[in-house]
C-alpha cells in the first residue's frame, strides 16, 4: 500500500503531529488529545463491550477525564483521526517509568503503546491493519525509538494476530498485577520486514 508522509509543523490551532495519505484511502492525522473536547467520545467508547480490555466499562465521564490526566503525566496521548472524523487513540509511554518496566529487561529507545480504535459505523476492510501502520510509522518515524514493547490482555486474541502480523514477536506471558500479558517486542527492522510480507 503506497502512502505518503509528512511531519507538519506543531499548528496552534491543528497541533497536528503526523500525517500518513494512503492514495485511494485518505488522509490520517495525529494531535495531541484535547482533554475538553475528546473525553465525551472516548468515555463513549470505553464504556462499550468491546472496550473491555482497556479496564473502564462502567466509568463515568469525570472517572475517564481524571483518568487520562493521570496518564497524562507518564505518557503522550493522541487523536488519531481520519478524513477529519476521530478514528482512534494512541497512548505512548516509556516502559521504564510503566509498572511494565519491572516486569523485563528494558532498553534503550524502547516505547510502549497502547491503542484503542473507535467503534465502527460502516466497516471499511483492513481499516484497524491501516491504522496499525500508521502508528507504528509515526512511533518509528522517530529516530530513537527503536523497539516498541507491547503488554496486551492474554485473552485479548484479536490483538495478538495484529500485532504479528506487524512484527512483533511474543516473548512470554506476564503475570502483572491486574491482568495476565503477552509481553511482545517489535524493532524497526520487524516491522519493515512484516510490511515486506503483507
Amino acid at each position: 500500500m503506497n502512502s505518503i508522509l509528512t511531519h507538519p509543523e506543531n499548528d496552534v490551532e491543528t497541533a497536528v503531529v503526523f500525517v500518513k495519505t494512503i492514495p485511494g484511502l485518505g488522509v490520517f492525522e495525529l494531535r495531541p488529545i484535547d482533554m475538553e473536547n475528546d473525553i465525551p467520545l472516548i468515555h463513549n467508547w470505553v464504556n462499550r463491550d468491546y472496550a473491555v480490555y482497556w479496564e473502564m466499562n462502567g466509568f463515568s465521564e469525570e472517572e475517564v477525564k481524571n483518568t487520562y490526566y493521570n496518564i497524562l503525566e507518564k505518557a503522550r496521548v493522541y487523536i488519531g483521526v481520519f478524513n477529519g472524523k476521530v478514528a482512534f487513540l494512541l497512548e505512548c509511554y516509556d516502559p521504564q517509568n510503566d509498572i511494565i518496566g519491572k516486569y523485563y529487561q528494558s532498553q534503550k529507545g524502547d516505547k510502549g503503546m497502547h491503542i484503542l480504535v473507535a467503534p465502527s459505523e460502516k466497516p471499511i476492510p483492513n481499516f484497524t491493519w491501516t491504522i496499525f501502520t500508521v502508528i507504528l510509522d509515526f512511533i518509528f518515524s522517530d529516530a530513537k525509538s527503536q523497539r516498541i514493547v507491547v503488554e496486551p490482555d492474554a485473552r485479548n486474541h484479536k490483538i495478538h494476530l495484529l500485532n504479528k502480523r506487524a512484527g512483533f514477536v511474543f516473548q512470554h506471558v506476564l503475570e502483572l498485577p491486574h491482568k495476565k500479558a503477552h509481553l511482545e517486542f517489535c524493532t524497526r527492522e520487524d516491522y519493515y520486514k512484516a510490511l515486506q510480507s503483507v
